[in-house]
């Protein structure tokens, strides 16, 4: 119902569905649950298998100037492969902010996806990684989902074998429990 509000789910394979059908994935499900709640939603998947947030912010810019439509939303969710690549904390931090920071100066509202370092990575690694996202959600005024894995990640039945990535059936458990944050960083509809 209404105008269409379109949705930018900017990402790596969390974003992009890695190794489940393209319709599966966290865009694909998202748009479906939110037109089931009668939001004519459009979710852009610009996930991108892979990226660290330096290559989430080396394209921004671009994925932005080619998106089809304004963008009522965008959904950033990036640092999982930091994670895996030992990548500093702040480093991170510092691309995040610069993502941030291009999204915001169009105007678009920002929904960031939260993500938790595992306790082998050790307590400050995990401190300075787990604490950045709150931080950055406060310091841009922008919504937070403190942990985008949280409905999956310790359930074996809801990952994938090589246990970094959801199943579809736990791609739409993450949706479910990601969605009234995004129906509550979409703006007013101005029409």
């Amino acid at each position: 119902m209404g105008p269409e509000r379109v949705i930018l789910g900017f990402g790596d394979s969390l974003m992009a569905g890695y190794n489940v059908e393209e319709e599966q994935g966290y865009p694909e499900t998202l748009e479906r649950a939110l037109r089931g709640r009668g939001i004519n939603a459009s979710v852009i998947d610009a996930g991108v298998s892979g990226d660290t947030t330096a290559a989430g912010r080396q394209r921004i810019g671009f994925v932005l100037d080619n998106a089809q439509g304004e963008i009522d939303l965008a959904i950033i969710e990036l640092g999982g492969n930091d994670l895996l690549r030992g990548i500093s904390p702040d480093q991170t931090r510092e691309n995040l902010s610069a993502i941030i920071e291009e999204v915001q100066s169009r105007d678009i509202p920002v929904l960031l996806m939260g993500m938790r370092a595992p306790p082998n990575l050790g307590v400050e690694y995990v401190g300075q990684f787990d604490g950045l996202y709150p931080a950055l959600a406060e310091q841009y005024g922008t919504a937070l989902v403190p942990f985008f894995m949280e409905p999956v990640f310790d359930d074996p039945d809801l990952m994938q074998n090589d246990r970094i990535h959801p199943t579809a059936e736990g791609i739409e458990d993450m949706v479910a429990a990601t969605l009234e944050a995004v129906v509550d960083a979409l703006p007013e509809d101005e029409s």
